[in-house]
C-alpha cells in the first residue's frame, strides 16, 4: 500500500494502544517513541494512568482510559477487555494480551522476546503463566509482530503459531539525543552530578540474571587481580526493585572486594544518558537473551565503543561494529575488555562502525512498518 493512501486513511482508522508500561525499561522505550509517530497516523487512544501519560507532551490532546492495574494481574484480565472501546485495531506492546472478548475489530501484540520460557531461572509458576499469556497473544491476535529474526525463531520454537505469519519491524534511535557530546558544561554537570571516574567502562540495564552482570563482573576482578587494567564499572540502572532481581550481585561486589570500583548510577536523566555514553572508554554487553538489545547501539550512536556477547539477537543487530565475546566465560569477557582498551587504533574503527551502523536505525522507519502491518489485511 503506498504511503500517500496510508495518510489519508488516518483520519478513519481507530487505533487503541495499551500503554501502561511506558515508564519501564525496554517497552517503555518504545512507547516513548513510537506513540507520538502513531498520533500522526491513527486516531489514537491510549489505555493507562493518566497522571503518568500527562509527563509526556504530546499526549494532551489524546483520549486516555484510565487503567491502573498492574501487569500479569488478576485485575489486568478483568478490567482491560471492558476498557478497550469499539476501535478499527488494539495494540498490546507486550504479551499481556486481554484474554476476554474486546470490541476492537483487530488486535495486534508486539512480542519483543519468549525469555520467560527460555530462561532457567524463573520461578514454574512464573513461566507457567507467561506460558499461558504468551500463547492467548498468539492464538487471540490477528497479527503477531516481533522485533528480530532471532525473536521470531524462537516464538516459532516455543508456542504454536500455526500458520500465522509473524511480523518482524525494527527499532530506532533517537538519533537527536544519541550522539557524541561537544556541550562542555553539559559534560562537567554529569560528570559532578554522578560522580563519574576519570577512566571507566560501561553498562546500562537492569540487574536481571539474564542480563549477566555477575560475569561482567568477575570479569572486571580479573582485570583487577592480573592489574591489567585500572578502569571503573559505571552501571546505569537501579540496584534492585526489579521483579527477577539477581539478590546475590550486590555480595559478590563486596566479597570481590570491588565496591570501590563499580558505581551503580541509580536513575539518569534521559539527556544525561547519551553524555555518559560518550565519556565512557568503552560499553560492554554482556546480556545472554535480548530480542533486540538497543543500548549498544545507544553506545555507537553516542561515539562508544562496545564489545558484546556474542549471544540470542545481539550479533544480529550489532554485525561488525563490534567485539564479541563468550558471556559465560569471565576470562573471555576480560580479555576481550583488554584488548579494545589497550588498542586506539582498534577502538577507532569500533567507534567509526558503530556511528555509521546506529544511522540505520531510527523510529521513524520504525513506525512506518508498524503502520503497515497493522493495516495489511
Amino acid at each position: 500500500m503506498k504511503k500517500s493512501s496510508l495518510m489519508s486513511q488516518a483520519r478513519f482508522n481507530t487505533l487503541v494502544v495499551d500503554a501502561r508500561l511506558i515508564q519501564a525499561s525496554g517497552i517503555g522505550t518504545d512507547l516513548q517513541n513510537l506513540l507520538p509517530l502513531l498520533k500522526n497516523k491513527f486516531d489514537l487512544t491510549l489505555i493507562g494512568d493518566p497522571d503518568v501519560l500527562a509527563k509526556y507532551p504530546w499526549t494532551t490532546d489524546l483520549s486516555i482510559i484510565t487503567l491502573k492495574s498492574p501487569i500479569y494481574s488478576v485485575a489486568e484480565q478483568v478490567l482491560l477487555s471492558a476498557k478497550i472501546p469499539s476501535c478499527d485495531y488494539f495494540l498490546s506492546p507486550h504479551f499481556n494480551v486481554p484474554m476476554l472478548p474486546t470490541r476492537a475489530k483487530k488486535r495486534v501484540v508486539i512480542i519483543h522476546d519468549v525469555y520467560h520460557l527460555a530462561s532457567s531461572s524463573l520461578p514454574l509458576g512464573q513461566k507457567l503463566y507467561a506460558k499461558l499469556l504468551l500463547q492467548s497473544a498468539v492464538s487471540l491476535s490477528d497479527k503477531v509482530i516481533t522485533i528480530s529474526e532471532f525473536s521470531r525463531s524462537e516464538i516459532k520454537k516455543y508456542l504454536r503459531t500455526g500458520d500465522k505469519h509473524i511480523y518482524k519491524i525494527g527499532l530506532g534511535i533517537d538519533h537527536n539525543s544519541y550522539r557524541v557530546s561537544h556541550d562542555k558544561a553539559l559534560i562537567q554537570d554529569v560528570r559532578r552530578q554522578y560522580a563519574l571516574p576519570a577512566d571507566f567502562v560501561l553498562f546500562v540495564g537492569n540487574v536481571k540474571p539474564h542480563k549477566n552482570l555477575r560475569n561482567l563482573v568477575l570479569a572486571l576482578s580479573i582485570l583487577k587481580e592480573k592489574q591489567l587494567l585500572a578502569y571503573k564499572l559505571v552501571i546505569v540502572g537501579k540496584k534492585e526493585g526489579f521483579i527477577n532481581g539477581d539478590e546475590t550481585l550486590l555480595q559478590l561486589i563486596d566479597s570481590l572486594g570491588l565496591t570501590d570500583d563499580i558505581l551503580f548510577t541509580g536513575y539518569v536523566a534521559n539527556n544525561h544518558l547519551p553524555v555518559i555514553y560518550s565519556l565512557a572508554a568503552l560499553f560492554v554487553f554482556p546480556s545472554l537473551y535480548e530480542g533486540f538489545g538497543l543500548p549498544p547501539l545507544e553506545a555507537m550512536a553516542s561515539g562508544c565503543p562496545s564489545v558484546v556477547s556474542k549471544a540470542a539477537s545481539i550479533p544480529e543487530i550489532c554485525q561488525d561494529a563490534c567485539c564479541y565475546f563468550d558471556g559465560k566465560n569471565p576470562d573471555d569477557i576480560a580479555a576481550t575488555m583488554q584488548q579494545v582498551l589497550t588498542n586506539n587504533e582498534l577502538r577507532e574503527s569500533l567507534t567509526l562502525k558503530g556511528i555509521a551502523l546506529a544511522r540505520n536505525f531510527n523510529w521513524e522507519s520504525a513506525a512506518d512498518e508498524l503502520e503497515t502491518i497493522i493495516r495489511t489485511k
